[in-house]
């Protein structure tokens, strides 16, 4: 769909779509925005990689490796694991629909709000689904609730942490959760998209050896700022990473992204630059969203989930009150739950915060006028 040919009405699934907002709100196609609506490091992606790939241009010449064996290999050694259990996929979206595959035909359910494509994977392979609603603002599930509201389900998908709300549900309560889950014969799917940004002592992966019902989901686009390549993996049971072979296509993940999957993982200073930024950032972004007023749900990943103080028909209206002021925000239409009374912001350089913060007080006030349509 061509940016001319956008519905006025069209809310776009995804982060990073700025047409389809522009169109709706009335504003020129060519509006120049600053994008704080896709959940990408600000310091990728690492300066090496635009020589990396014209330098390995010549390899677009023949066929990756079918099993992706180095690539896994790097893998399994960053993780802790072996080689077979792990699946190599492009991007996260990707382990996201092999997980579903793996389930086809059986009962879901879903931990809602939470990323739109659990549910559309599993509707492409006949999961019925039931989605269990999440409360604000803390957005903290009960396991034991959680598993009596299961029902037929043979199968749970979760982010952790969480998109859009950027919770973490703390280790003993997975622990819990997973306990209960095997009792009941449920799989776990975790999707760990942005657990880099919270650190290694939160990853799950030592528990795959425990239990053998839990799939774990991981993307290199968010920590190393590659949505175009496309980079992710899937860990779990040698026996069931063999079992989502049978539904990848042949050849799913390009050459030059399986070859730079071991140079990115052993670039440490890239990752510490990372978490320098994270650590300075992130506490000071949260200070100042909730010095502005609004309610922040306290971020464990690079974004944050917030609302306006006057409720959800007031944070509908700071969406077009920062386009106009040049900043794409994430709405939340279509976020089970939050159905737009919510925006997600995601977590820039210094310079960037103080500006986002600056046009959000604009946009306040603006509000708080009654100037705002």
């Amino acid at each position: 769909m061509s940016p001319g040919n956008i519905p006025s009405n069209h809310w776009p699934l995804h982060g990073g779509e700025a047409a389809p907002l522009l169109a709706r709100f009335g504003l020129p196609p060519q509006t120049p925005l600053r994008d704080v609506s896709a959940n990408l490091n600000p310091l990728g992606p690492p300066e090496w990689l635009p020589e990396w790939l014209a330098e390995r241009a010549a390899d677009l010449g023949r066929y990756p490796d079918p099993d992706y064996a180095a690539a896994r290999a790097a893998i399994a050694a960053h993780e802790g694991v072996t080689p077979e259990q792990v699946r190599l996929t492009n991007g996260g979206a990707e382990a996201i629909y092999l997980a579903a595959a793996l389930h086809a035909g059986r009962p879901a359910a879903i931990l809602e709000p939470g990323f739109a494509e659990y549910r559309r994977a599993c509707v492409a392979y006949g999961l019925p689904v039931q989605g269990l609603p999440l409360a604000a603002p803390d957005f903290a599930p009960d396991p034991e609730a959680l598993v009596a509201g299961l029902g037929e389900a043979e199968v749970l998908f979760m982010g952790r942490p969480n998109n859009p709300t950027a919770t973490l549900v703390p280790r003993p309560v997975m622990e819990r959760l997973l306990t209960l889950t095997a009792e009941r014969g449920c799989s776990l799917v975790v999707d760990e998209a942005f657990i880099d940004f919270v650190g290694d002592a939160e990853r799950l992966t030592p528990w795959l050896e425990r239990f053998e019902h839990l799939v774990l989901l991981r993307s290199l686009t968010k920590w190393f700022t590659l949505p175009g390549l496309r980079l992710g993996y899937l860990l779990a049971s040698p026996d069931r990473v063999d079992a989502a072979g049978a539904f990848q296509p042949a050849w799913s993940v390009n050459q030059l992204a399986a070859d730079l999957v071991a140079p990115l993982l052993a670039d440490r200073d890239f990752s510490a630059r990372t978490r320098a930024w994270l650590a300075a950032e992130r506490p000071a972004m949260q200070a100042a969203l909730g010095d502005l007023g609004l309610t922040v749900v306290p971020s464990r990943a690079n974004f944050f989930l917030v609302r306006h103080p006057q409720g959800a028909a007031a944070t509908a209206r700071l969406l077009p009150a920062l386009l106009r002021r040049g900043w794409l925000a994430r709405h939340t239409q279509g976020f089970a739950g939050l159905d737009g009374g919510w925006l997600r912001l995601a977590l820039r350089t210094d310079e960037e915060n103080r500006a986002l913060c600056q046009a959000l007080a604009e946009a306040m006030d603006e509000i708080a006028r009654g100037e705002t349509p």
